[in-house]
């Protein structure tokens, strides 16, 4: 038996094991591993192809990293697209992804994807009654065009919702409470799994494919230290479950990984209230400031890498600074609203703000005159923001105190055009599977090649081909 170099939050150690037993309690065509979007996609997907197939999740209700997000999945060249007058390709949505990544990103996962995703989106759809819509009211940094799509409610949960009731009405079984603990192999070939219930007991399950949709190490602490000390102190936004099973059951295998140094950080996350602030508020015309009244970096960077810059700050934290127009503007956004709700905004002129905040009153004011003159072409942001395409901040403000946060790791195993897990050695398993966080992303190796999206991009992206090629 070869055990991979961690625990999951039951505290059960996760295995890989050659101790294949001489029969299963059960067996299936496709297990998977996850019941996030990456493994909801896969199981329609292979469920469609006619496989029989079952989806084992941890926990009681199926939520994972997927309900925490926005929800805003980035697609190019769509019908939805098309319908609001906007042109784009997966080769333009690739470019911007090598951009950002500073031509970091794997070049055929990406390519996999950004030709998947569109596809697979109008799928959804089309044969399951997931509806998207565009998101033409703001561009995200580094997207070149609006390619942010999302269902009505606009939030991650949302979306979450909406899978499960595709996957109930298309009879896609969740065994929910199910903690996988080990995987059983012969050579390269996965022959099936050992399951433990919140009661101790134990089950293994016989497959003829398994695909790993069980995100990446966020949850695990040691990982996070051992790859992306920077951040290992900020608070983690993810989900607990991420403990990073897949990149160690892979390594267990002897799977290739790559860039497990990536992450998606974020710059807006209230605190203490733990409630993500949209970064709509910043390219729309916020700033941030820290305790000094003081902008620390450009904003419009990205907000990944912006997480890095907060926690950088006094206290590890920032104050979002914004006006009515953009109160009004974010109020359209669930987790916003809720914020406000919480109690988290501040409100009133400059010195009144200043006052609330706990910040010099001279240096705040001072720091708006600055971004209002910049906004005017009065002057050049010494911080290399472009203020002159929204106008500038008016008096009456709004501030919210934000920290930096871990949301989810971006490296992972390293996959095919298939979506089937690459061995140290480029061959690929036969029969092994890796979608979303499990698998190598899109996003190079630093925090700074993180373009929104990417993470619900690889989820679905390689969950669409993953569960096909699976089944």
């Amino acid at each position: 038996m070869s055990k991979a170099q961690g625990t999951g939050q039951s505290g059960a150690e996760s295995t890989v094991s050659e101790d294949v037993p001489a029969s299963f309690d059960t067996e299936t065509d496709v297990v998977v591993i996850g019941a996030g979007a990456a493994g909801i996609t896969a199981g329609l997907r292979a469920l469609e192809t006619g496989a029989e197939v079952l989806v084992l999740e941890r926990d009681r209700q199926p939520s994972g990293s997927t309900a925490l997000s926005s929800g805003f999945v980035p697609a190019p060249g769509t019908r939805f697209q098309r319908a609001i007058g906007v042109t784009d390709s997966p080769d333009a949505y690739a470019a911007d992804i090598q951009h950002k990544a500073a031509n970091g990103a794997e070049p055929l996962i990406t390519r996999t994807v950004t030709h998947a995703i569109g596809p697979a989106l109008e799928w959804l759809e089309d044969r399951h009654g997931v509806p998207w819509q565009v998101l033409d009211d703001f561009l995200y940094p580094g997207h070149s065009v609006h390619r942010m799509h999302a269902v009505p409610e606009r939030t991650g949960t949302g979306l979450v919702t909406r899978l499960l009731t595709a996957a109930g009405t298309a009879g896609l079984p969740i065994a929910t409470g199910a903690r996988v603990t080990t995987l059983f192999r012969t050579a390269h070939q996965i022959k099936g799994v050992a399951v433990t219930r919140p009661d101790g007991q134990t089950e293994t399950i016989g497959c003829r494919a398994l695909v790993l949709a069980c995100n990446g190490y966020g949850g695990n602490r040691d990982l996070v230290a051992q790859h992306v000390p920077e951040i290992a102190a900020a608070p983690y936004h993810g989900h607990a479950g991420n403990t990073g099973d897949a990149v160690l059951w892979g390594q267990a295998l002897g799977a290739a990984t790559r860039d497990l140094t990536a992450y998606q950080g974020h710059g807006s996350l209230a605190h203490p209230h733990g409630i993500l602030i949209t970064w709509a508020l910043m390219t729309e015309g916020g700033i941030q400031v820290n305790t000094r009244g003081e902008r620390f970096a450009n904003e419009h960077r990205g907000y990944s890498e912006h997480a890095v810059d907060v926690l950088a700050q006094p206290c590890g934290a920032a104050w979002a600074i914004y006006d009515k127009r953009l109160h009004d503007f974010a109020m359209g956004f669930p987790d916003y609203a809720q914020a406000v709700v919480a109690g988290a905004r501040k409100t009133g002129t400059p010195e009144e703000l200043a006052a609330k905040i706990d910040v010099p009153a001279d240096a705040l004011a001072e720091t708006i005159r600055t971004t209002q003159a910049c906004a005017a072409g009065e002057r050049a942001d010494p911080l290399g923001r472009d203020f002159t395409q929204k106008p500038p901040l008016g008096e009456a403000l709004s501030a919210i105190r934000v920290t930096g946060a871990l949301f989810h790791t971006q490296g992972g195993l390293v996959v095919g055009t298939d979506a089937r897990v690459r061995r140290a050695d480029g061959a690929p398993f036969p029969n092994l599977f890796a979608a979303g966080g499990a698998a190598c992303g899109v996003s190079g190796a630093r925090v700074e090649g993180y373009l929104s999206g990417n993470g619900l991009l690889t989820a679905i992206g390689l969950g669409y081909v993953g569960g096909d090629a699976a089944g």
